[in-house]
């Protein structure tokens, strides 16, 4: 008897939740071929009306499941009743999908205390000490939450995801992973399965896991990102800084078609402080944290040769949608 876990992303807006449930197949053999399409109740997830409430799930990605005796992790894709895909579906907005486009994501994220309703860390009524001494962190006075992250880096190896790393971030309870993909629809898949195995590991040790990219308020603590490493052939082989400027100038065009898909709220953490530029400007600079895109000093040493950093991503954004942002506007630049 094996146990797939299907697991789609909502309707509700302005940001998704992931949704989960459990099949459970006789002789099955693990490939990706032999999940069937499955349905369910749309109305309850903001995907449909009660009256015609199904919605279809279309299996993308197949993983084992490491938290789970035969199981695995089945990300899908949703689709109206007729197959068609649904609205909510952000995988299925990819218009060109190309394995030559490297993503290196790093999610930033918060544990979040059920108890307290804050993060590790966190006084009853008040704040730790000021950010400082958190960022990759050791000992129980600095890191909050460590056997939670160590379970969940686990899982994720075990299931087959490309995680890179972990560390602390800046913030009391705030902590990062970054996954390696090539394309976007396989770096989507691979990071929204992340978020799934830590939204279940936190359930284990109380904790809610808060995506939203500035949940402290304005407050002088930092928010949360998701940042963008990318690449293609031409930047990793030509060794032109010509290729670099190129691509960087053409972000500067599309400011809107960027932030449009980078993560709501994320005006409440691209102010232009806490290591972000504005939302409502765009600059690049040579390991510039502070610019909406950083050009990595080691692209440099290496002879123009490697990758961009956008930042601007929020940490609740849809790496679907980023990626294929992304990718549109490298290809307008007439780099790749």
């Amino acid at each position: 008897m094996a146990k797939l876990e299907y697991i789609w992303l909502d309707g509700y807006q302005p940001t998704q939740s992931l949704r989960s449930k459990t099949q459970i197949r006789n002789n099955f053999g693990g490939t990706l071929e032999e999940c069937p399409m499955w349905s369910f109740d749309g109305s309850s997830t903001e995907q449909a009306e009660g009256g015609s409430s199904d919605c279809l799930l279309k299996p993308v990605a197949i993983y084992p499941d490491p938290q789970r005796k035969d199981g695995y992790l089945v990300m899908t894709e949703v689709l109206n009743a007729d197959g068609t895909p649904h609205v909510s579906n952000g995988r299925a907005t990819i218009e060109d999908d190309d394995n030559d486009y490297w993503f290196g994501f790093e999610q930033e994220y918060f544990l979040w205390d059920t108890l307290t309703n804050r993060p590790p860390g966190f006084p009853e009524g008040g704040f730790p000490r000021p950010q400082g001494p958190y960022y990759c962190s050791v000992g129980a006075s600095n890191a909050y939450g460590r056997d939670c992250v160590e379970e969940h880096l686990d899982a994720c190896l075990e299931a087959g995801l490309n995680v890179e790393g972990i560390n602390a971030e800046v913030a009391s309870g705030q902590w990062e992973f970054q996954i390696f993909a090539k394309g976007a629809a396989d770096a989507g898949d691979q990071i929204w399965v992340a978020r799934y195995l830590l939204e279940r590991t936190g359930e284990k040790f109380g904790y809610a896991i808060e995506w939203h990219p500035k949940p402290l308020g304005q407050t002088d603590w930092n928010g949360s990102g998701m940042h963008a490493n990318f690449s293609n052939g031409a930047m990793r082989d030509a060794g032109e800084e010509a290729v670099f400027t190129s691509i960087c100038e053409e972000f500067a065009k599309h400011i809107d078609r960027h932030i449009s898909v980078y993560g709501a709220d994320n005006n409440q953490r691209l102010t232009g402080e806490h290591e972000t530029q504005s939302i409502d400007k765009f600059s690049y600079g040579v390991s510039d944290r502070g610019a909406s895109i950083r050009i990595p000093v080691g692209t440099i040493e290496d002879g123009w040769k490697g990758r961009l950093e956008d930042r601007r991503p929020a940490s609740n954004a849809d790496p679907y949608k980023v990626a294929a942002a992304i990718i549109k506007t490298c290809k307008e630049a007439g780099q790749g």
